[in-house]
């Protein structure tokens, strides 16, 4: 039994957005809250759009429709409603007109910021000239822009007029870029002529030109971000400025179905092309409202930065949820660790973030440089730390816990998905928590740790599935609905398998042990990479680790121990480290193979793609790559395994 890191205060058993909706219902504990939103799910979610005060321009007249199957379950079924006028409209027009909700800054350092009133008026002359290009409700819109104001603008503008917004992530090389357009069928792109990242000039307007030729697309519309230099296309390419410029503020915003589409998220499979997850306005809408307003408790007067990209579901999450609740979304383009590892702390200081979210490898790459670069900043405004995007480690964890948070703030781990649209599991802020747990089920979530059999598993690790639709389930794969049901519905009938694996202890505290696909079989004993690499991490030598899984003739898979190091291997280190997981786990479990490398491959949200090392040690595909932001490192990674010879 692992001790309580975190026990909630007065300030948020009694103050938060969670608290009061327990009060209104009568709801006395966790446990109750959590019983209470999966045994009616349709009585949950329609109390939380009433809580948030949500506006619809027709009230539904059924909350869940599963006579399809629970595969195709639809949500709020008779209603109208709009993402772009609960985040911005209704806004703009009420009190919070002059209240920031936009603020940007680059690696620069300069900085812009809109207002509700500013940020429906650039939304309104976009939508008009979206409009006047010939774009229309149900056309697929691509969004190919860094962390900008105008990222923001061009998520809600294509929301107002009905379009389908298709995010694409800013590190896109041309082909993937293409791929996604094509698999979407969008009519347009939206992208602008650079922007730099550590440092650097990406150039995102050759990119965007290559993706277009590639497959024939008409129109791209082009914002000058950096204002370089760059080739005009006339025949294809209108200038964002321009166009703006000749239209009028004031638009008016499509009556959208709650089951209309509002967006097509990619997410990246190990084999074949990227997957587009189908998410619509309603149901996205609810239960990302819902998310950030009671598990990061962001209200009007919140400032919000999570370290993402529109091209990750979080960047999608942050913005919509924000904006729905009145709050204050903070963008940063550029790496959060450029020039300097104070970076984001010197960002959280300067715009008083109170609500910061992670990811546990960008807390690894910083903890080398010590506490020194976080303690030279003011982040007392903090209240909620939050992270997602893989299991953590439990010394990073308690490293941001103390050092980020000063032990006065929740850690908010929360884990979902590009499919789930959301979360599936995450700790609240009324909540006691255990390091590196994520406490329990997201509410309405009807969530359980199963074995093969799709029976429950208790003192040990299963797969996490989920047995009830909820609104953000995407309502399937783009164009490819087989696909969806054989990812995600045929393993158990009926029960939504996610591809985690997840225990829940003796307290009820859940944790998450890595994707099952990354999972390791040693000798008829499974292991998920994530425990091991914790140990190897706890050398203060290691930097980062990530462990895989090799065919072996006699254990079935032999574990082999990628190590970013903080300085040159010592004399020993490999066996030292062996003797660490010897210790820790077990003999069975002692690595085969320690292979130092100076970088693992990362996507843009720092999560580590072990199935890409994996096939470079074998030899084989490793799949689609193209949300990598360090595709070299593969090679590198190839260059020590022959150099390292044992």
């Amino acid at each position: 039994m692992s001790e309580l890191i975190w026990r909630p205060t007065a300030e948020y058993l009694d103050g938060s957005n969670l608290s009061r909706f327990m009060a209104r219902y009568g709801i006395g504990s966790y446990e109750e809250m959590v019983r209470r939103s999966v045994e009616d799910v349709a009585w949950y979610w329609s109390q939380v759009e009433r809580d948030l005060g949500l506006e619809w321009d027709r009230p539904y007249d059924r909350v869940l429709d599963t006579h399809q199957g629970i595969e195709w379950a639809t949500w709020f079924g008779g209603g109208l409603i709009n993402i772009a006028h609960n985040c911005v409209d209704r806004h703009a027009a009420g009190d919070a007109a002059e209240r920031t909700a936009v603020i940007e800054e680059r690696e620069d350092g300069s900085v812009r910021s809109l207002t509700y009133r500013d940020l429906a008026a650039e939304v309104g002359r976009l939508a008009n000239g979206l409009r006047s290009i010939g774009i229309a409700k149900g056309d697929r819109v691509g969004v190919y822009l860094p962390m900008c104001v105008e990222s923001v603008v061009s998520m809600m503008a294509i929301a107002k007029i009905g379009a389908v917004y298709l995010p694409i992530f800013s590190g896109f090389a041309p082909a993937a870029v293409a791929a996604r357009l094509e698999d979407a069928g969008a009519r347009a792109l939206i992208s602008a002529d650079g922007y730099t990242h550590r440092g650097r000039l990406v150039e995102m307007k050759e990119a965007a030109d290559e993706a277009a030729h590639m497959i024939h697309l008409h129109t791209t519309l082009i914002l000058r971000h950096v204002g370089r230099p760059v080739e005009w296309h006339r025949k294809h390419d209108v200038v964002w400025d321009e166009l703006l410029a000749e239209q009028p503020a004031e638009a008016p915003t499509e009556a959208t179905e709650a089951e209309d589409v509002w967006m097509i998220a990619y997410t990246s499979g190990t084999t074949g092309k990227p997957k587009g997850a189908v998410h619509v306005h309603g149901g996205f809408l609810v239960k990302v409202a819902a998310e950030v307003a009671y598990q990061v408790d962001c209200r009007p007067g919140d400032v919000l930065h999570w370290v993402t990209d529109m091209g990750w579901i979080m960047g999608p999450w942050e913005t919509v949820g924000t904006l729905a609740l009145g709050g204050t979304v903070l963008l940063y383009e550029g790496a959060p660790t450029h020039p300097a590892p104070d970076r984001l702390w010197a960002l959280c200081e300067r715009h008083g973030v109170t609500i910061l979210g992670v990811s546990p490898t960008l807390i690894r790459s910083l903890m080398p440089s010590g506490t020194g670069p976080v303690e030279a900043h003011d982040l007392s405004r903090l209240r909620i730390l939050a992270s997602t995007g893989e299991p953590w480690n439990p010394e990073p964890y308690r490293w941001y816990f103390e050092h980020a948070g000063g032990g006065r703030c929740p850690v908010i781990n929360l884990s979902g998905g590009t499919e789930i649209g959301a979360c599936l599991l995450s700790p609240y802020p009324i909540t006691e928590l255990k390091v590196a747990t994520l406490r329990g089920p997201s509410l309405g979530m009807d969530v359980d740790v199963v074995d093969a059999g799709g029976n429950p598993v208790r003192g040990g690790v299963g797969e996490l599935i989920c047995r009830q639709p909820w609104p953000s389930m995407t309502r399937g794969i783009w164009g490819d609905p087989d696909r969806y049901l054989a990812t995600y519905w045929s393993a158990i009938p009926g029960v939504w398998r996610h591809g985690d694996w997840a225990s829940i202890d003796e307290d009820g505290f859940w944790f998450l042990h890595g994707r099952s696909d990354d999972t390791i079989n040693v000798a008829g004993r499974r292991i998920g990479p994530a425990e091991i690499e914790s140990v190897l991490v706890g050398d203060p030598a290691v930097v980062e680790a990530a462990v895989i899984g090799i065919p072996h003739d006699v254990k079935g898979e032999a574990l082999w121990c990628f190590c970013v190091l903080a300085g040159a291997p010592d004399e020993g280190l490999a066996t030292r480290l062996g003797d660490l997981v010897d210790r820790a786990i077990g003999r069975p479990f002692r690595p085969e193979r320690v292979v130092f490398v100076p970088d693992l491959p990362h996507t843009r949200s720092a999560k580590i793609v072990r199935r890409a090392i994996r096939a470079v040690v074998r030899g084989e595909d490793p799949g689609d790559i193209s949300s990598l932001e360090n595709p070299d490192s593969l090679a590198v990674i190839g260059s020590a395994l022959a150099s390292q010879q044992v």
